[in-house]
């Protein structure tokens, strides 16, 4: 009797402590997403702002419609570039969590 109680009090104890790996796995996931997101807002504001400044320039020198139309193209490529980039790593830290839980699950961690 006395060593399963050992046993079982062993057992809890283990449960508890994995519990709380797995928690504090979850937290640092949603500081890595939110540090992410913060990350790339910061990028997205710089692009603008960069942006902003060229067409500002333009209004200070004489640039033919057809500069102007390509710059503007350039601009647009270079923002839908710039959001793709951003989707394609928050996917990869969704996948990474993912495949760390599915590790976890296999592996009874």
């Amino acid at each position: 009797m006395r060593n399963y109680l050992i046993v079982m009090v062993a057992a809890m104890c283990l449960g508890i402590s994995l519990a709380s790996t797995v928690q504090a796995q979850n937290t640092d996931f949603r500081t890595l997403q939110q540090q992410l997101k913060l990350q790339q807002k910061r990028e997205l504001d710089a692009l603008k702002l960069q942006q902003r400044n060229i067409k500002q320039s333009w209004k200070n020198a004489q640039v033919s419609n057809a500069t102007r139309a390509q710059a503007k193209h350039q601009m647009q490529r270079d923002r839908r570039n710039l959001i793709q980039k951003q989707k394609d790593a928050m996917q990869n830290l969704k996948d990474q969590q993912r495949a760390l839980k599915e590790s976890q699950r296999t592996y009874g961690h």
